[in-house]
């Protein structure tokens, strides 16, 4: 995802799951999948219009489905 606020998506949602996880590896790999899967999904939605904050809103959707 080259669009901008895509590495500060993934950047939060590492440091959120390291802070709960507290393993740099099991963090850094579970927020890529998430964003990527996110970003996915994004992408299906919008096409190649998308945003940011369209990773985010996708989040929740991700984190469900896998829990």
């Amino acid at each position: 995802m080259t669009v901008g606020g895509t590495g500060d998506v993934l950047a939060g949602i590492t440091g959120a799951f390291f802070a709960v996880v507290s393993d740099p590896f099991k963090a850094a790999t579970a927020a890529a999948f998430v964003n990527s899967t996110a970003g996915d999904i994004a992408f299906e939605e919008k096409g190649y219009g998308l945003l940011a904050t369209d990773v985010v809103g996708n989040i929740p959707k991700v984190m469900k489905d896998f829990k």
